[in-house]
């Protein structure tokens, strides 16, 4: 690291730059009179532009930070959703600079309709706010950063020329878009879009010690504005770069700039970028040894995709090879291919143990067979499954014509992402708290069935007491088989689940024009869709948490990370492909020597080999986050793993943290 680069990580650290930044409202409601729908989506983006200050941090080479903390409002229907999730094709327009984006727009608009001009206009509007500020900008640090002076004086009009100037027009793009109140921006597959610039700058005698300082540098840019870009809480932002993966040649690949990248991001300790790496069965063993380096520095990540699984799954669903060969992941998880897709990855939600537990109180007593029970829990999952989809057809995709200038499609058609301008408007629901539903089925088949230890009307009553007068069937419940100890007992009630809402879903149509497409992940849903649900038959008491997405049930007792690893593997995961990571937290002290390394490494492997198709790993020490919570002023900078994401422990809410407490903590 050099001195440059320890100085500006400083004044990240210590956060002093947020005093830059005021509260200013913006009201856009007098611009919005006799505005198209179209110009109403990007008032927010210019409106934002034109009110900013330009402001340069000390040893910055990359600029454009926000001084304006509330982006402004857009009244938007109850039924529609918002923008975001979605990998934009950077390098389409860092590759020509916008004044031939806006000059080819120009050209389309001679031969246009009516409605394609209105979408066309809103862009070419946005961009002359873009160059109004950026040349605001370039005359403000002219006697701060000759660098990046010079920078400005080819980008973002003209394209990038250099690694250098990649980085640059890179952050204008994510500064203009996060304008848009877009609070959920992927990075995709950055080594891939920016590896032309890098090559060329070696070639051209750039040093890798200056390349290295360069994207260090970016990092550092990619955090200063992190508390102001939010989803549910502070780091969920979406700032997810994937790194990796088999090519278009077919063969798996992980170049020097994805190298880098983990270099950079191991020194660093940053929460963002937010790192994935795509693997294979071909893939070097070293470079899982190099990722769990990344997981023992705590922060949560990598993150790994399996491209065998993956990438057949994708096509399974109806996306084209061509395209999923470079798939990233949106804000957390979910598999989408970069450039040409506007799906909307998250819509809606499958909650298992609500579905297992409404037809457990309707059905269990009038059943005289475990298997008769079962068909009704698969019949339940299927009739769950149409109201997700019947609710989630029932919103829609607000305009947001400058986000659709980088997805491939919406230009040369002239139409929004709204309005299906590109290759793919697919669908994807969270499957929330599958553990959770199968473990309730184990305990069903076990007591009632099996053992007859309890008739349904008792534990009935006792699921409706919260287990109060029922301790003693409380602890036989807690006893029976979980999910994630390599019991076929339990684990096949998983695979059920799964294939049973897979299949549910599958081929039907969304309203977008797309499909729907399932998925294992929760999201926040493992806390806030449990906070309305009742005991379940699994041993979980009323309203308490889910297992965070594809994990063991909370307090679960387990035989060790391996037979996790091997129990949630059982499924082919090639059939529930939106996304949702097994997801397992490790004691920090197993990372203190090489053979924990070594193990970690392996289990990462095995996860792969057995056909998981997505895992995360949270390097924790329960005493360190108590003490965290207790004195939040000496570990300011603690990251963990989240659900898809990783933020600063100490600026989560409470249930976040204490789920966080509470999960399973492995020891090799």
């Amino acid at each position: 690291m050099t001195e440059r680069i320890q100085l500006l990580l400083k004044t990240l650290n210590e956060r002093e730059y947020r005093k830059n930044r005021v509260d200013k409202q913006i009201d856009l409601t007098p611009l919005m009179e006799g505005k198209d729908e179209m110009m109403i989506s990007v008032l927010r983006v210019t409106e934002m532009l034109r009110n900013e200050t330009p402001v340069y941090i000390e040893n910055d080479d990359m600029g454009f930070h926000r001084t304006i903390i509330n982006v402004p409002t857009i009244p938007m229907p109850q039924d529609h959703c918002g923008v975001g999730n979605l990998i934009p094709n950077y390098k389409r327009v860092m590759s020509t600079g916008f004044d031939a984006v806006a000059e080819d727009i120009k050209e389309r608009m001679k031969t246009a309709t009516e409605e394609q001009n209105q979408f066309y206009s809103a862009i070419l509007y946005t961009i002359d706010a873009i160059f109004e500020y950026v040349d605001r900008y370039t005359a403000f640090v002219k006697d701060k950063n000759d660098r990046l002076y010079q920078a400005l004086q080819q980008v973002p009009h003209r394209e990038a020329r250099t690694f250098y100037e990649a980085c640059v027009f890179l952050k204008i793009i994510t500064f203009t878009i996060r304008c848009n109140d877009i609070a959920l921006l992927p990075l995709g597959c950055f080594d891939r879009y920016m590896y032309s610039y890098f090559e060329n700058d070696r070639k051209n005698g750039v040093s890798d010690e200056e390349l290295f300082e360069t994207l260090e540098n970016l990092f550092i840019a990619l955090n200063f504005d992190t508390d102001l870009y939010r989803g549910v809480q502070q780091g969920d932002n979406g700032q997810s770069m994937v790194l990796g993966g088999i090519n278009h040649d077919g063969v798996y690949e992980f170049n020097d700039l994805a190298h880098m990248c983990l270099d950079a991001s191991l020194e660093l300790n940053l929460i963002d970028p937010k790192i994935n790496i795509r693997v294979n069965k071909d893939t070097p063993y070293e470079l899982y040894v190099k990722g769990t380096y990344l997981t023992k520095q705590g922060m949560g990540f990598p993150q790994y995709c399996n491209d065998d699984v993956v990438i057949p799954g994708l096509v399974g669903v109806g996306y084209d090879y061509e395209d999923v060969v470079d798939y990233g992941v949106a804000a957390c998880w979910e598999f989408i291919p970069s450039n040409n897709a506007c799906d909307v990855p998250n819509i809606d939600h499958m909650n298992f143990p609500m579905v297992v537990n409404k037809v457990l109180h309707e059905k269990l007593t009038e059943c005289a067979t475990f298997d008769e029970f079962l068909e009704c829990v698969k019949q339940g999952v299927v009739d769950e499954a149409q109201v997700v989809m019947n609710r989630a057809n029932k919103r829609n995709v607000i305009p947001a014509a400058y986000f659709s200038l980088y997805i491939d499609g919406c230009i040369e058609k002239g139409l929004d992402q709204s309005q299906q301008g590109a290759k793919y408007n697919n669908s994807g629901a969270h499957g929330i708290g599958i553990a959770n539903g199968a473990d309730a089925l184990a305990a069903v088949k076990k007591l009632v069935f099996e053992e007859k230890y309890c008739d349904a009307q008792t534990l009935i009553d006792a699921l409706n007491a919260n287990y109060e007068g029922y301790e003693e069937l409380h602890n036989r419940i807690l006893n029976c088989p979980k999910m994630g100890n390599n019991d076929d007992y339990v684990d096949e009630f998983g695979v059920m689940l799964m294939d049973t809402y897979s299949k549910a879903f599958q081929g039907k149509p969304n309203n977008r024009g797309g499909i729907f497409r399932a998925g294992t992940g929760s999201a926040q849903g493992y806390y806030y869709h449990s906070k309305h649900i009742p005991a379940t038959a699994c041993g979980r008491k009323a309203y308490e948490a889910f297992g965070c997405s594809f994990s063991p049930a909370i307090a679960s007792r387990l035989d060790g990370p391996l037979s996790v690893v091997q129990s949630f593997t059982k499924y082919d995961l090639k059939n529930i492909i939106n996304g949702g990571p097994l997801t397992i937290e490790i004691h920090n002290t197993t990372f203190r020597n090489e053979m924990g390394i070594e193990k970690v490494a392996k289990l990462v492997k095995a996860f792969i080999d057995l056909g998981g198709h997505q895992f995360q790993l949270n390097a924790i020490n329960r005493d360190t986050l108590l003490d965290a919570k207790e004195h939040p002023e000496n570990h300011r900078n603690l990251i963990v793993r989240v659900w898809g994401w990783s933020g600063y422990f100490v600026e989560l809410d409470t249930p976040f943290q204490d789920h966080i407490i509470s999960r399973a903590e492995y020891k090799f």
